[in-house]
């Protein structure tokens, strides 16, 4: 199934933020079917049980692909999945979400930590502040978030914050060291949750797969410039799908 491509969305914000990129992907393909999955929907932040649940649930030997969180599970999935995933797709999803000492280009443990206080506290608030982080970077920012907020589905608040947690603790750097298939990862330049520098951290890790930085775009870049991103998506797929 080298015509079909999976794509997980990031925490919080639902399927819709994917939803231009999809379009734009079919747009540039008539071939190519692009499907948008939905997060599992699990109160728990066990990866093993996530990585369960989207293994029985999507299609054997595609593509998989992700934002942020969901590109973060695709990685898990494209290494337990090894030779039955095509290829891997990130969008602005780095390694580890949370800063370490074998991994610095990310979020401080202590922001992590206080966001999460902040969505045990006001779970409403903390969303809105976590899509204004999302739209940073963005020619405007307010009117992005507030396009992220609309469309974000009523999510129960256990769930969400097993995905916090899971976040918190995932880190895909042996993961993607594992599988073997071609990769693609996309980051932005002025990206307020995922550094830049990240971009340079993963290909020293992984100098053989492709990536690339988006210089003037926030973490929704994949929104603010959907076709632009799906020409870089259709690039990768043509250059190492076998049609």
């Amino acid at each position: 199934m080298r015509d079909r491509l999976i794509l997980l969305p990031g925490w919080g914000l639902g399927i819709s933020p994917l939803e231009p990129l999809v379009a734009a992907l079919q747009g540039l393909d008539e071939h190519l079917r692009v499907e948008i999955e939905p997060l599992p929907e699990l109160e728990s932040s066990d990866l093993e049980e996530w990585l369960d649940e989207l293994d029985a649930t999507l299609p054997q030997d595609a593509w998989l692909g992700g934002w942020s969180l969901g590109g973060m599970l695709a990685s898990e999935l494209a290494a337990r999945r090894g030779d039955r995933c095509c290829g891997l797709v990130t969008l602005a999803s780095n390694p580890s979400f949370v800063a370490h000492e074998q991994w610095p280009s990310a979020m401080l443990g202590e922001t992590f930590d206080a966001f999460l206080a902040g969505y045990k506290a006001d779970s409403r608030m903390t969303l809105k502040r976590f899509s204004l982080l999302c739209a940073q970077g963005a020619e405007d920012p307010r009117g992005m978030s507030r396009l992220l907020l609309a469309g974000a589905p009523h999510t129960s608040s256990p769930v969400l914050m097993s995905g916090l947690e899971l976040l918190a603790q995932l880190d895909t750097r042996q993961a993607l060291q594992a599988f073997r298939g071609p990769q693609l990862h996309l980051f932005g330049g002025l990206d307020g949750l995922v550094p830049a520098e990240a971009a340079g951290d993963l290909l020293a890790l992984l100098p053989d797969v492709e990536i690339g930085l988006i210089e003037q775009a926030s973490h929704a870049f994949l929104l603010e410039d959907p076709h632009g991103v799906a020409g870089a998506i259709q690039a990768f797929l043509h250059e190492f799908g076998d049609d």
